[in-house]
């Protein structure tokens, strides 16, 4: 049996179709018998190329076109043409049959092109919104970002304070604690020297009374504790404010030396984080691509892909990219 069918060409995700006469036992892209017209419903503005009389040859002879073609040709009106034929029309009354054929069915096509216009409005509005949407969404996001990031670096800077406080709070303690030993020593010394002083007179009476065996030793015997005890008494005083004094001046050395080791560690901290945010921020640089549709509403989109050339669109409209009105414009922009 002879038919008039499709027969596919193109490439992957871009085909075409030409009708053609073949044997309905060959496989669809098998040999053919004639090509009668190409067909293309891919792209925007779709493309019908037919030999009408070829057409209406075949089909005199009985070819039967299958369901896709006969919808083609029932809307290209060569049905209606060879129906009048079989009526036995003459060419005049034909031709004015398929001119108001011809008037209402544009009269039906307009109706259609505005509705299918009017959605096409709707889709980008909408598209618009939800993208727009999406926008807000990464605006909070980042807001809420800052802020967490902003409340962290409140509690780092308080823990810091807290902790300086603390560590100069601790020589402080260590010096009060010093202050209450040295009061404690000068307490002593004040009652050993009092002890002395009491022992002095007991020691004077001792010496008086006898005067009479033997003055001699009995006074120098007296004499020479009293030596020890002052050569014991005098000197303590000085030496302890001298322990003192280098005491207090190892402690001033000490604190400014403390004082600077954290101010060193907390500035090479501080390089080192700069020295990553700076690193961070070339990452950034250096990861950021180029502009694509996804960056854009809809309309933008379409409009950037039909003013600049398809060598620069390279990479522009993305795998993710979910947008209908934007994916005709790019496979219509690829088939110029």
């Amino acid at each position: 049996m002879i038919k008039l069918r499709l027969q596919r060409r193109g490439r992957k995700k871009r085909p075409f179709y030409h009708i053609v006469v073949a044997d309905s036992r060959s496989p669809r892209d098998g040999r053919i018998i004639e090509r009668l017209g190409r067909y293309d419903n891919v792209s925007e503005n779709k493309e019908l190329t037919y030999d009408e009389e070829r057409i209406i040859h075949w089909l005199k002879i009985g070819a039967r076109p299958s369901d896709t073609v006969r919808n083609i040709l029932k809307k290209e009106g060569i049905l209606y043409k060879m129906h009048l034929m079989r009526w036995g029309k003459s060419d005049e009354e034909i031709e004015a049959a398929l001119n108001e054929w011809k008037e209402a069915r544009e009269a039906k096509d307009k109706d259609k092109d505005a509705s299918r216009k009017a959605k096409q409005k709707e889709v980008l509005k909408a598209e618009e919104r939800a993208y727009k949407k999406e926008l807000e969404e990464k605006a909070a996001a980042a807001a809420k970002k800052l802020e967490k990031e902003k409340k962290a670096a409140e509690e780092a800077k308080a823990a810091e304070e807290t902790a300086e406080a603390e560590a100069a709070e601790e020589p402080k303690a260590e010096e009060s604690e010093e202050v209450k030993a040295e009061v404690k020593e000068e307490v002593a010394e004040k009652a050993a020297e009092e002890t002395a002083d009491e022992k002095e007179p007991a020691a004077e009476a001792e010496a008086a009374e006898p005067e009479t065996e033997e003055p001699v030793a009995e006074e120098e015997e007296p004499e020479k504790p009293e030596e020890k005890a002052e050569a014991t008494e005098e000197p303590a005083p000085e030496a302890e404010e001298e322990v003192k004094e280098e005491k207090a001046e190892a402690e001033e050395t000490a604190e400014p030396e403390a004082a600077e080791e954290p101010k060193a560690e907390e500035s090479e901290e501080v390089k080192a984080e700069e020295t990553e945010e700076a690193k961070e921020e070339k990452k950034e640089e250096k990861s950021e691509p180029s502009a694509v549709s996804t960056d854009m509403n809809a309309s933008e989109a379409i409009d950037h892909i039909k003013n600049t050339p398809l060598e620069e669109l390279e990479g522009f409209v993305p795998d993710d990219e979910e947008r209908v009105t934007v994916q005709r414009a790019w496979e219509s922009k690829k088939a110029e």
